[in-house]
């Protein structure tokens, strides 16, 4: 039913189906060396549950590692649940998936992700402890997608800083595809920065908000990866960076929120070749979680969050300084410094067992 390189590493998948809701998830657990497998839940209208299966598989493996180059105690997991978010939840099937979450035992700890609110999840916290990016609680954080757009901005400024020699924003063209939690915010750095911002979303409310506040150009869902731009930021679905637009990109930086941009790991190369420095993407993507996980530490500390989330421009600088010194992509050279951290994690388990 998988292909083994969708399936490679992975320690556990879950497939949940509520007989009473209606209700489909996946849950996929991808290494738990460094903690508990902590990730989003995703709400999406697939069009099949192979193809929901293969979403949360990569989306689980970039989980484990940006929680690793993001220095969390966290492992990597992601949810995704099937139907659409404008028009089929339910506080039932959420209560649903609560449980479901509640009997992996805390192997598998959950916080929002495209389509789903803090208030949804608040509801699956109802029948599970392992849930974290809420407004209520000891701990409580609320809506993780400011300082997801936080790290975004940072890195934004780090690639400009790296390409194009400059930090200064001001003037420069930046594409935002997908205008939701975390495109919103993202786009109210920019706009504060001085960007001249083009957008497309495939939700008209959410286009309007940022024509209304930040003077954004909008072109259709279609258009937008082509826009000639200084910078193009992903922050919609993945796998937008593929063989039909790459050839076709009009930019000379790819940095934005969106996981899984890349849709096989040569398409790092291509961009490479092109020309285009691009920011991994669970690198420059990591405020969102480093922020949750402050609940998961059990003393929430804004400060502690604030400074992991800056980091982020200093491990993309490393990032793209190693890139060129060793004359391969940056996803690569990402890939393998989290898998070093992994690793090492894993020696000091074994270490530990055998002492």
């Amino acid at each position: 039913m998988i292909e083994a390189n969708q399936f490679r590493g992975h320690e556990q998948l879950v497939y949940l189906h509520d007989k009473e809701t209606g209700m489909k998830a996946i849950i996929a657990i991808h290494d738990t060396t460094l903690g508990p497998a902590g990730g989003g839940c995703r709400m999406w209208p697939y069009d099949n549950e192979m193809d929901a299966i293969a979403d949360a598989l990569r989306l689980s493996r970039g989980m484990s590692y940006k929680n690793a180059v993001a220095g969390l105690k966290l492992g990597g997991g992601k949810s995704v649940i099937i139907g659409n978010p404008h028009g089929d939840k339910s506080e039932e099937m959420f209560l649903a998936f609560g449980r479901m979450v509640e009997s992996l035992g805390g192997k598998y700890i959950a916080a929002e992700d495209v389509g789903i609110s803090v208030e949804d999840m608040e509801i699956v916290a109802r029948e599970t402890r392992h849930v974290i990016g809420l407004n209520e609680g000891e701990h409580a954080s609320g809506d993780p997608s400011p300082f997801t757009a936080d790290g975004v901005f940072e890195g934004i400024r780090a690639a400009v800083k790296y390409k194009l020699g400059t930090e200064d924003l001001n003037g420069l063209t930046i594409a935002v595809q997908g205008v939701g939690h975390v495109g919103y915010y993202l786009c109210r750095h920019l706009h504060n920065a001085g960007a001249k911002l083009v957008v497309s979303d495939i939700h008209q409310p959410s286009l309007d908000r940022t024509v209304a506040e930040f003077g954004a150009t909008v072109v259709s869902p279609a258009e937008i990866l082509t826009v000639e731009c200084d910078v193009l930021c992903p922050c919609a679905l993945g796998a937008v960076l593929n063989d039909e637009t790459i050839p076709a990109l009009k930019t000379t930086i790819v940095a934005g929120a969106a996981n899984n941009q890349l849709a096989r790991d040569e398409h790092g190369q291509m961009l490479k070749d092109r020309g285009i420095l691009y920011a991994p993407d669970y690198v420059i993507n990591a405020g969102g979680i480093i922020n949750v996980s402050a609940e998961a530490r059990g003393e929430y500390d804004v400060d502690w969050v604030r400074q992991k989330v800056a980091n982020v421009y200093n491990t993309l600088l490393t990032i793209y300084r190693r890139s060129d010194e060793e004359n391969r992509p940056t996803n690569v050279i990402a890939d393998e410094l989290a898998e070093e951290i992994i690793a090492a994690g894993r020696a000091r388990t074994k270490k530990g067992k055998a002492a």
